[in-house]
């Protein structure tokens, strides 16, 4: 099949195309990209087409094709909407504000250890204590936090 014989084809079966897209996308935007899809598929593979009496199929089985590819595509994509009700940012102010109260010798090792992800070892040697120092200042840390979001939980 010639080139113009493909783009008559399309011409005349241009309703059909539309119609058949519609039937697997509503989106009128993703329906426009998918029969253009398929002509630029069509077009650049017409080499594959063995029997020019089955161009009709074979350009309706591209279009399909498109079609399906448009939705897998629009599986992927999570609109921002529900990406933030599936997975709600949590809430630390609370813990922050508790970490804030703790005087400074208890609030350094929790801040190095937890939250910049320091070892108990480098710990000691950043606040120049022994490891078992920052042991029993990170448990008497955790030990006040505890008891602060408890009783600020509480009406």
């Amino acid at each position: 099949m010639t080139k113009e014989k493909l783009g008559a084809l399309i011409m005349s079966c241009e309703q059909q195309l539309y119609i058949t897209a519609k039937t697997i996308l509503w989106n009128d935007a993703d329906i426009e990209d998918a029969v253009q899809e398929a002509v630029v598929k069509a077009f650049t593979n017409i080499h594959a087409l063995k029997k020019d009496r089955y161009a009709k199929t074979w350009l309706v089985r591209i279009l399909i094709n498109s079609c399906y590819d448009k939705l897998r595509e629009r599986s992927r994509i999570l609109p921002l909407e529900e990406t933030i009700i599936a997975d709600p940012v949590p809430d630390y102010s609370d813990l922050y504000q508790a970490l804030a109260l703790l005087p400074d010798d208890l609030k350094t090792p929790v801040i190095l250890h937890y939250l910049d992800g320091f070892s108990i070892r480098e710990v000691a040697k950043i606040m120049e204590i022994s490891e078992g120092a920052v042991k029993k200042r990170l448990s008497r840390a955790r030990g006040k936090l505890k008891q602060a979001l408890i009783t600020e939980e509480r009406p």
